[in-house]
């Protein structure tokens, strides 16, 4: 009997199957075959639509990459700001079109390089930055004004911006031509990864405060990228993924909106970022969900009024978590699915990760295949040609649905804790969130460790003998430099003014003013990223992680 004859309401008729039950990579149940049925209590006019018309379902923009294609960013940043540079100019000389910047630990958590517990991070897990010199240095000969720029730091993302603002104004820049996006999703850092520096409350106010001087400032800049990448590097599943990211999301228009701004006025340069993992149609699901949810979520509980605060305008990167070190010429194949995935989900921009980011920094080759990547699936595949080719898919569409279902189950359960803000807080502070992150990532390992769940290279198709591949190694010799570097700025400095312009940025922080105008001012004096940080520690206080048990 053909496949064309199989009836899904006939099991016996069918032949035997792998395996007695199939589920997506996150757990979803899957069936057979889908048909029409699965659809029949849906208006499909309302739920699936055309693309550029709420509820955004089929994507943002009418035309999509028909218009232009996502931005090709590749995530860059290693040992000294000189050193990222020239990875910069040689992936722009390639053909990509944005910049994203990885800093450091020490940058991430707001320690100077020459901090007693920055030993041994220092250029490690991206580029260190302490002061306006070391920016000046990292964007040497990339114009600001005609480059996007996506940064992503979180607790210290009001100084790095501050940094970015100094030195485009160096250049002579229009800020009002400054495009990029800063990261500065602090919530995600309390559920997943844990870069925190001040207590979640005080935190908040740092991510409204850059809301609303941005909207005055920087008007094409995006003031925050709602991360639920990391959320799903932790272990998540895609529908913990939108709900937890959405999550966040809504906790932060709330306390925008607290704080006594217009959701119409700051809305618009929300965006999100998303992991596209290895199970192709769950993922392309998971981008569908979150848009039309998003949509609904702005404008019947926000009431914003504005079409522009609906739309879910979203960065994706391809999963670091699912990258091997065993057989790692696999990984272009991993990437090259999930980054196939993010296109055909809509995504504004794309970063593909390199094939050797499981063992260390990508090298120069491996990050221009990652680039390469993109280029072909935007020149050579097709899928570019046609706006959402995916669309009326049976099992994309159910998918679609259960996604966005499942979603909002677990954004009721937070909104009972305490509402939008409070809600999502509460379920932080509780430790709600990461348990459930913990509890998906456990029965993840589960699967893998009984070869339910195949990890090509590791549990299954292994070899007796990998070959060797080239990494990037920084040397112990960055971060001496990087030191004898800052030491030498600090003493060419005005100290003097540098102790007052601290001092007008702790009387804000104990006040309800605006911090962004006091950390430019201080970045712009030559105070550090340590010293920036340290005092608004000694203002605020510092984060104790809850336990969950």
């Amino acid at each position: 009997m053909s496949d064309s004859n199989f009836k899904p309401s006939a099991p016996g008729a069918r032949r035997s199957e792998r395996k007695e039950k199939f589920t997506t990579l996150s757990g979803l149940p899957l069936e057979a075959a889908y048909t029409a049925e699965n659809l029949a209590s849906q208006n499909l006019e309302e739920t699936v639509g055309y693309p550029g018309e709420f509820p955004y379902t089929r994507g943002i923009y009418p035309t999509m990459y028909r218009g232009r294609f996502w931005t090709m960013r590749q995530y860059a940043g290693f040992a000294s700001a000189a050193e990222s540079n020239e990875r910069y100019r040689y992936l722009l000389g390639k053909g990509q079109v944005g910049l994203s910047v990885a800093f450091d630990l020490p940058t991430q958590i707001g320690m100077d390089s020459d901090h007693s517990l920055a030993q041994g991070e220092v250029g490690k897990g991206g580029v260190a930055i302490d002061s306006i010199e070391d920016m000046e240095i990292l964007f040497d000969r990339i114009p600001l004004e005609r480059v996007s720029t996506s940064m992503t730091i979180n607790s210290t993302a009001a100084i790095l911006l501050c940094l970015y603002v100094a030195v485009a104004k160096k250049q002579g820049a229009n800020l009002g031509k400054l495009s990029g996006t800063v990261q500065n999703d602090i919530l995600k850092e309390y559920i997943a990864r844990g870069t925190y520096i001040y207590p979640v409350r005080s935190a908040m106010r740092i991510v409204t405060d850059i809301f609303s001087w941005c909207s005055r400032n920087l008007p094409k800049w995006n003031t925050i990228s709602i991360s639920g990448y990391h959320i799903r590097e932790a272990g998540s599943t895609a529908i913990q993924e939108v709900a937890f990211t959405l999550g966040d999301g809504m906790a932060y228009v709330q306390a925008a909106i607290d704080s006594g701004l217009n959701v119409d006025n700051f809305a618009p340069q929300l965006s999100f970022f998303f992991n596209a993992h290895n199970d192709l149609l769950e993922e392309i699901a998971k981008y569908r969900a979150a848009r039309r949810l998003w949509a609904r979520i702005m404008r019947e509980r926000f009431h914003a009024k504005d079409p522009r605060s609906w739309l879910l305008r979203f960065h994706a990167q391809t999963a670091g978590s699912s990258l091997t070190a065993q057989q790692p010429e696999n990984n272009i194949v991993r990437v090259a699915i999930q980054a196939l995935a993010a296109v055909l989900g809509g995504c504004q921009s794309l970063h593909t990760n390199s094939l050797d980011e499981a063992l260390a920094l990508p090298t120069e080759d491996a990050a221009l295949i990652a680039l390469r990547t993109q280029q072909i699936i935007a020149y050579e595949t097709g899928v570019t040609n046609t706006i959402d080719p995916v669309a009326g898919s049976y099992a994309i569409e159910q998918l679609t649905n259960e996604i966005e279902a499942g979603a909002q189950t677990y954004l009721d359960k937070i909104h009972v804790m305490g509402g939008p803000l409070d809600g999502t807080l509460r379920a932080i502070e509780s430790g709600f969130i990461q348990g459930e992150i913990q509890k998906a990532s456990y029965e993840f390992q589960r699967a893998v460790e009984r070869n339910e769940q195949i990890v090509v290279g590791v549990n299954d198709f292994k070899v007796e003998e990998e070959r060797p591949i080239t990494i990037l190694r920084v040397e112990e010799q960055i971060a001496r430099d990087q030191i004898e570097r800052l030491k030498a700025f600090r003493l060419r400095r005005d100290s003097a003014r540098v102790k007052t312009v601290l001092a007008e940025l702790a009387r804000r922080a104990a006040s309800a003013e605006n911090l962004l105008p006091a950390i430019l001012e201080a970045v712009e004096n030559s105070a550090t990223v340590g010293e920036i940080s340290d005092t608004l520690r000694s203002v605020f206080g510092e984060y104790q992680e809850s336990v969950v048990i």
